[in-house]
């Protein structure tokens, strides 16, 4: 392959000429020439459609908050790497439990002092997650699994949509950057045919139907009007978000082995359950008609990386901590 060595003046012509069309065109803004980085920057003023339904800030400057959402069933040995990764900016956790026997929300509460534990007695991950949703105060929600599949690192990667006019982000293993230690090949065909049969029922290009690391604005809940109970919570989840007019995003997600213990994920019975859903939900009428909730102010974010070994923690051992603090 040939390759060209451009001399300092060739670029200078070049940027000569490149300031002139822009000047031509009506973009006043100075051109930055670092060394031979070249930047030409537009300001652009959008408009905002703001129905009357929702409040509206001029504060850019305001930061939004940013709650995590976990729901959690006997976790306690798999808890303490989820909470240890969870990055500094995020303002709330909120852990979902009432049916745990190893003292997850024990070990929660050592970890976090201010978690916020949602008692919840019903069986049902939708059910946790719709608890979990009520309970959260911040403007943004982050909702993720316990059992270390989820790296709560990557929430920084949901984040800059939301902060970009996005109203809905979820995770993709698909996508470039995105992969999975977890997916066996049966749970792989069935998760791509069911998000064949949502795209064209949907009109939308998803690219992975059945992973529930999703993020998404405060006010986007009044619109969804969850319903569901179950493991399809995520599929009702990603159907409304499309029907309701969101504008959403997939972002790379690697999705991790389970730390330790067993998955209460059933392949037959859940992919079932998602395709009744799906069903279901395609033909759900959004109170919005498709038009989209006002977007929240934004803020740029700094993603520390925070490493911790992913191996099963000991709950004494971190109870103990505590107790001698």
């Amino acid at each position: 392959m040939k390759t060209r060595n451009l001399g300092r003046s060739h670029i200078s012509g070049y940027v000569t000429s490149a300031a002139l069309a822009f000047v031509s065109l009506g973009i006043t803004a100075p051109l930055q020439i670092p060394h031979i980085c070249i930047e030409v920057v537009r300001l652009v003023s959008i408009p905002n459609h703001v129905s009357n339904s929702y409040s509206v800030t001029n504060d850019s400057s305001a930061k939004a908050s940013i709650s995590v959402v976990i729901p959690t069933l006997n976790e306690a040995m798999n808890l303490p790497w989820v909470l240890r990764r969870m990055p500094s900016y995020v303002d709330e956790v909120v852990i979902v439990d009432g049916r745990s026997h190893d003292r997850t929300v024990d070990v929660a509460r050592a970890l976090r002092m201010d978690v916020v534990v949602v008692n919840e007695p019903r069986k049902g991950k939708g059910i946790a997650v719709r608890s979990g949703f009520s309970a959260a105060s911040g403007d943004i929600i982050v909702m993720l699994d316990a059992d270390g599949s989820m790296d709560p690192q990557e929430i920084g990667w949901f984040l800059s949509p939301l902060q970009h006019d996005f109203d809905f982000v979820k995770g993709s293993r698909y996508v470039t950057g995105g992969g999975s230690e977890d997916l066996t090949w049966l749970r792989n065909v069935g998760n791509k045919v069911l998000t064949e049969l949502a795209n064209a029922a949907l009109r939308s290009n998803y690219s992975d139907l059945c992973y529930g690391y999703i993020a998404l604005r405060r006010e986007c809940l009044d619109v969804l009007q969850l319903e569901s109970d179950g493991f399809e919570i995520e599929t009702e989840l990603i159907v409304r978000a499309a029907r309701a007019g969101l504008r959403i995003a997939e972002v790379p997600s690697i999705e991790l082995d389970r730390i330790s213990g067993t998955s209460n994920l059933q392949t037959f019975r859940d992919g079932w359950r998602v395709l009744r859903t799906l069903a279901r939900e395609s033909t759900w009428e959004a109170p919005t008609a498709g038009a989209r909730p006002e977007a929240l102010r934004r803020l740029k974010y700094r993603y520390p990386d925070v490493r911790f070994s992913r191996t099963p923690t000991d709950p004494h051992s971190v109870l103990a901590m505590a107790e001698g603090a």
